[in-house]
Parts: structure tokens; sequence; C-alpha cells
């Protein structure tokens, strides 16, 4: 039985295991190969040592996407954040048919780019609904995708739309974990509701907090659907982002190489991101 038991724990073992070296070591060796070589696809790679880094250091495109980044999290991340919180109260309070609202959200998040593509650039268009309604109601109308300001926003509120409800999920999640005798006390004390949810709710969410700032941190040095396919980058490359310039070095401009080199800094800022994210806001919260 024991011996059973050791064959069935090694065959499932090795099924991860498997997994693991075919889809994450051996493609992360192979870029740390690329980085230090010169290829196109065919042939044999030839060392070159630190060329390509050299390379990327003075491309201006990837450091202009690295800084679009930068700007884009100062929209996305308090959008996202203000729009899932805002769900999660929203989803708390309602008593029937969470789980369709849920459900309903969730479906952005499995959505075609291409779909959605098509949808918000009806929405944003110049003389789509969006802005009939501004022009109706305030008498103005927003370059969407003609302005770098307004378009690197209408990025945001389209991926906002993309994972309020995966995101709006875990913070629901994490205000049912508070126990309601918290809330009961504060209520005795006659604390207000602004202030339980300001000295309350939100410390106590702060797991979930920072698991969704992770997440949405990842997701902003990851994104290229959108920049791609809505905007294609512009305008003047105000909305590139390093997957594009990625993609662009690799299979438009035939430099595979520089392209891994690219990759690798850029997972290399989005683990420094992180890091100092929770470093700097992460606590233990224990509930008792």
């Amino acid at each position: 039985m024991a011996g059973y038991d050791s064959r069935t724990g090694g065959l499932l073992a090795s099924t991860w295991i498997g997994y693991s070296l075919l889809f994450w070591f051996y493609p992360l060796a192979w870029l740390a190969v690329l980085s230090v070589t010169q290829w196109q696809f065919i042939g044999t790679p030839r060392f070159s040592g630190l060329q390509n880094l050299t390379g990327v250091v003075n491309d201006k495109l990837f450091w202009t996407s690295m800084w679009n980044i930068c700007r884009f999290l100062m929209w996305y991340i308090p959008i996202v954040f203000a729009a899932s919180l805002l769900f999660a109260a929203g989803l708390r309070r309602i008593k029937y048919g969470k789980g369709f609202i849920a459900l309903s959200f969730l479906l952005a998040n499995i959505s075609s780019g291409v779909a959605y593509f098509i949808v918000f650039s009806k929405l944003f268009s110049e003389y789509g609904p969006v802005n009939q309604f501004l022009r109706a109601h305030f008498g103005i109308s927003v370059p969407w995708f003609t302005n770098p300001d307004c378009a690197m926003l209408s990025i945001a509120l389209i991926v906002t739309w993309k994972f309020v409800g995966y995101y709006g999920l875990i913070l629901y999640s994490g205000m049912q974990a508070i126990p309601g005798d918290i809330y009961s006390a504060a209520i005795l004390d006659k604390t207000g509701r602004f202030k339980q949810g300001w000295a309350i709710t939100l410390p106590m969410m702060n797991p979930q907090i920072v698991m969704v700032m992770v997440l949405a941190i990842t997701v902003a040095f990851s994104i290229f659907t959108e920049p791609y396919l809505i905007t294609g980058g512009g305008p003047l490359n105000s909305t590139t982002s390093p997957m594009v310039v990625m993609y662009e070095a690799a299979f438009q401009n035939m430099k595979p190489t520089w392209a891994a080199t690219m990759s690798i800094i850029v997972a290399g800022c989005s683990f420094v991101a992180i890091w100092l994210f929770r470093k700097l806001f992460e606590k233990n919260i224990e509930i008792v």
C-alpha cells in the first residue's frame, strides 16, 4: 500500500514537474541564452555578449514604452481600485442574484480582445455614444484616441472594465471575512459608516487589497491587446507598451534577441515595483 501511495504521489508530482520544465524553466533558460546571442529564427545562435543589452539601453522607443507604463499606472491603479471596491461593496449589499451579477462582470475578463476592440472603438469614436452624450449634456467632445493623455485614459478605462469583476470578487471575499461583531461594536460606539469603512474595512482587507494591486501592476507591465489593437501605440507612441515594442522587435524587425533582452528588463522592473509596493503597504492582519 505504501509503495502504491508512493508511485501515485510520484506520478502526480511528475505531471507538475514536467509542466514546469516545459512551460517555465525551458523558456526562461532559452530567454537567457537569446539575450546574449545573435539569432534571427534560423541558424545557430552566435554569442554576442552584452551587444543586445547595449542596443536595448539605447533604444528610445523601448524607454518611451516603459514611461508609458508609469503613466498608465497613474490612471489605472486609482480607477480600477475604486471601481473594484464599489463593485465589492455593491455586491455585498445585494440579497438576490449575486452569482448572476458576479458572472456577468467576470465575462469581461474572458472576452476576446478583437470583440471588445470593435465595441470600444465605436463607443469612444468622435461620433460614438460617449461623445454624443458629452456633447448633449456638457457641450464637450473628448478626443479619446487622438490626444496622448486621453488615449492613455481610454486604455486604462478599457482595462478596468476587463478586470473590475475579477478584482471586485477578491475584495468582496475580504469584506465577507471581516467578523460582524467588529461592526456591531463600532455601531455601539456611534462610529459613522465612513469611519467604519476607513478604520475597519480597509485596514482589515489589506491582504486582498495588496493582492489586487500586485495583480494590477502585473497587468500593467504585460498589456498588449489594448494598445496594439485599439490605439496602435499612438498617437505619437503615447500608448505603446513594452509588449508591443517586444512584438515589433521580434516579428517585424527580426530581432528576437532584442525582444528577449527587453523582456528580462521588463520582468526585473515588474519584480522591483511589486516588491516595493508590498514592502510599503503589506501588513499582517489577524482576525481572531
